[in-house]
C-alpha cells in the first residue's frame, strides 16, 4: 500500500517528532506551506518533513528562523526538494557554520588558558577590557572574537 500523497497535521507531527502548535507556528512563518482539503483541514506534502526537519537542525546549529527562512525561500514551493536544491542551502549555511566553529574554537582555547591558569592576568586576559577600549572592535566580547587589544 502507497504512502497517502498529502498528510494531515497530525501525521507530520508525528514523523517530525514537533508538537502541532510548533507545526503552526512554523506555517505562520512561511517555512511550510499547506493545502486545504474540502472540509478547510490543512494537508501537508510529504516533503514538509525534509522540511520541518531541517528547521530542526538549523535551529539546533544556531540559525534563527529568519535566516532558515531565507534559505528556504530557494526551494520550489509545492515541489519535493531534491539534492541540487539541497546543495544550494547547504552552500548558504556553510560560510556561516565555518565561522561558528571558528569563533567556538577560539572561545574553547581561550577558556582553556584562563581555567589552566587561574590567574586572570590583566595583562594577557581576553576577557580584561579597562576603559571598555574594545568598543571601537563593535558589540560583544571582542577579544574572544579575535579581536585583537590596540597595541598588541
Amino acid at each position: 500500500m502507497a504512502p497517502p500523497a498529502m498528510l494531515t497535521i497530525g501525521q507530520l507531527a508525528q514523523r517530525t517528532g514537533l508538537s502541532i502548535s510548533a507545526i503552526r507556528y512554523y506555517e505562520t512563518q512561511g517555512l511550510v506551506t499547506p493545502g486545504r482539503n474540502a472540509g478547510g483541514q490543512r494537508r501537508f506534502l510529504r516533503s514538509d518533513i525534509r522540511r520541518l526537519s531541517f528547521v530542526l537542525i538549523a535551529q539546533q546549529f544556531g540559525f534563527t528562523i529568519a535566516q532558515i527562512s531565507e534559505q528556504l525561500l530557494m526551494l520550489r514551493e509545492r515541489n519535493a526538494p531534491n539534492k541540487d536544491d539541497w546543495a544550494q542551502i547547504s552552500e548558504g549555511f556553510r560560510q556561516k557554520l565555518d565561522e561558528k566553529i571558528e569563533t567556538l574554537t577560539r572561545l574553547r582555547d581561550h577558556l582553556d588558558g584562563c581555567i589552566g591558569c587561574g590567574c586572570l592576568s590583566l595583562e594577557k586576559c581576553a576577557l580584561y577590557n579597562p576603559q571598555d577600549r574594545a568598543r571601537t572592535h563593535g558589540t560583544g566580547p571582542r577579544y574572544l572574537m579575535g579581536n585583537r587589544p590596540d597595541g598588541v
